[in-house]
């Protein structure tokens, strides 16, 4: 065999390895699914009660104060039967609202490169989170794909979602059902439109879902 003909087959196992590697087109075929249940805030720590240390010799501390009831102060008081001392009105506190998960915004997903459905929800935890719930999520098992909250309306041309500011989630766990990204706790949401199943590899939005942030 003639050694251009060998180099040429070379460089092309070359290039369908790398062709094959980069649009991994087995991916049309397959898919995965996740099931994260809701996120719930994390519970409040008790505080712990405090006690008085007992002396060693198990005599009680000084300022123990008597069980008996204390005499009156005056042969008077004494002679009319009226107590010494009047008890004083206790103090009430104000109660301190109780903080409750909030929902911030939520939509519902629609096609861009490939077909996407499912519903987005974002919502703040009584403990002070922020989480983003995908629910129902279906779109394609492309490679390298991504959870956005971005500034660009939904529905735009599919390679626009990283021309404006966007807050990256995190890899998208599963193509198919329900999961959680914590959003992290300095992002600033304001002004953000879209939640975005964004493809990294190939900088395109495969599914687009409209929030009011």
């Amino acid at each position: 065999m003639r050694p251009h003909l060998v180099l040429a087959g070379a460089v092309a196992t070359l290039l369908l390895a790398a062709a094959l590697w980069l649009f991994q087109p087995w991916r049309l075929f397959t898919s995965n699914t996740v099931d994260e249940p809701e996120p719930i805030a994390a519970a409040p720590a008790t505080a712990t009660p405090t006690t008085r240390p007992t002396p060693p010799d198990g005599t009680p501390s000084s300022d123990t104060r008597s069980s008996e009831p204390a005499s009156s102060s005056s042969p008077s008081s004494r002679r009319s039967g009226s107590p010494s001392t009047r008890p004083s009105p206790t103090a009430t506190r104000p109660s301190t609202p109780e903080r409750r998960d909030r929902v911030l915004a939520r939509g519902k997903f629609e096609d861009a490169e490939h077909a996407t459905s499912g519903r987005v929800l974002i919502k703040e935890l009584a403990d002070g989170r922020r989480v983003l719930r995908l629910v129902d999520l279906d779109t394609s098992d492309g490679p390298d794909l991504h959870v956005w909250i971005t500034d660009r309306p939904r529905g735009g041309s599919w390679g626009s979602y990283d021309d404006g500011r966007y807050v990256r989630l995190g890899p998208l766990k599963a193509n198919r059902g329900n999961q959680n990204c914590e959003i992290p706790a300095d992002a600033k949401l304001a002004g953000l439109t879209s939640v975005v199943i964004w493809c990294d590899r190939f900088d395109v939005a495969f599914g687009t879902a409209p929030v009011d942030l």
